[in-house]
């Protein structure tokens, strides 16, 4: 879930030319590539590359796991670059170069319902990926559990604020896309959280597909109607927005350390912002999780075999229920980033500790 190509947004160049060796393509296409090594066909269609982790880490997470378990399997890989109507012709491509497995995270998860049925038409097993595709036959969704991750996004920003004194908060909240399935069950979930709480949410945006530039301008709108005095914090549903958001907090003077911003997707950039006080915390999706299963179930499909060893829930996506495998979120703080993300390997200290942010990392236990 998630948008990020601004300054301070992107992982580091390192980290991008380590994630991209072991992708194999040169990644952030638009149109369709093959990596191709003579045997079944498996489309692999992403929604866009401001979100830094597509390109990044699922597409490579994705190919590696997917080559390992068919090492005859050729790969059509396709980047929509946020444009429905593209996609929609990428799934139509797919289908005429004779895929036999589908794997899709939706730009719109309305609109992706014409090419996924045409999908199913032709006989094509389909995997939603990370976004849950609407009203239309679906296979198996993998993603994480939106809901509670919004009730850990909020219940970590209602524990720091409680801890300042601030029992009655006023919270901004910048949600994610209308068009993704996961934005709304994140806002649900914070506000199971906020509403029993008794918060005043005194601003309230949806972000049209999570664009930072959008959630710097919600926030700037923000600020000027209610003061620099008028909020105590600021729900942010991913990184790439808060971002943004942070960007308009000093813009106007305001210290972002001194209003919890929240975020998701434990970009560098947003880890490194947390190190230096800026950002509260991030969500860390165990991106390479989803990745890996998804890649399984294209096998298992591909081969019309049941997998084994995943727990399963049923989700409705108004065409009937689909078969979900939904992880677990971890909330990421300054203290807690070598347990989570580089532990998994996510990304390495020495991304995150560069010029200005050694100090942060330092206090944190971070030195590489």
């Amino acid at each position: 879930m998630v948008l990020w190509k601004r300054p301070g947004l992107t992982f580091t160049l390192a980290a991008t030319a380590v994630l991209m060796a072991a992708c194999g393509t040169g990644g952030n296409e638009s149109a369709q590539t093959d990596n191709s090594s003579g045997g079944d066909k498996i489309a692999f269609l992403l929604p866009e590359s401001k979100t830094a982790r597509y390109e990044v880490a699922d597409r490579p997470y994705f190919e590696k796991k997917l080559t390992e378990l068919c090492p005859t399997c050729e790969i059509i890989n396709g980047n929509a670059q946020g444009d429905a109507g593209k996609q929609q012709q990428q799934v139509e491509a797919a289908i005429t170069k004779g895929v036999k497995v589908l794997v899709i995270d939706p730009v719109d998860v309305k609109a992706a319902a014409s090419g996924v049925s045409q999908a199913k038409a032709a006989g094509i097993p389909v995997v939603s990926y990370a976004r849950l595709v609407q009203g239309a036959p679906v296979d198996y969704f993998v993603s994480v559990d939106s809901f509670r991750g919004g009730q850990q996004q909020a219940e970590a920003m209602l524990t720091a604020l409680k801890a300042a004194g601030k029992d009655k908060p006023r919270i901004v909240m910048i949600n994610g896309s209308p068009t993704d399935s996961n934005a709304e069950p994140f806002k649900r979930g914070a506000h199971s959280v906020f509403d029993p709480a008794g918060v005043d949410v005194v601003r309230e945006y949806d972000t049209p597909n999570w664009d930072p530039t959008e959630a710097q301008r919600q926030m700037e709108q923000a600020i000027t109607s209610l003061g620099a005095d008028g909020f105590d914090a600021v729900y942010v549903t991913n990184d790439g927005m808060a971002s943004g958001v942070i960007a308009a907090l000093r813009g106007a003077d305001i210290d972002p350390g001194s209003r919890y911003v929240t975020g998701q997707d434990a970009e560098v950039a947003a880890l490194q912002r947390i190190v230096a006080g800026e950002q509260f915390i991030t969500l860390y999706q165990p991106i390479k999780k989803i990745a890996d299963t998804s890649a399984q179930l294209a096998v298992n499909l591909l081969r019309g075999t049941a997998p084994t060893g995943l727990t399963t829930t049923d989700q409705d996506n108004g065409a009937g229920k689909v078969k979900s495998i939904l992880l677990d979120t971890v909330v990421v703080t300054k203290d807690n980033i070598k347990e989570s993300v580089l532990v998994d390997k996510f990304t390495t200290a020495e991304q995150i500790c560069t010029g200005a942010y050694a100090a942060g990392c330092e206090k944190a236990g971070l030195t590489p």
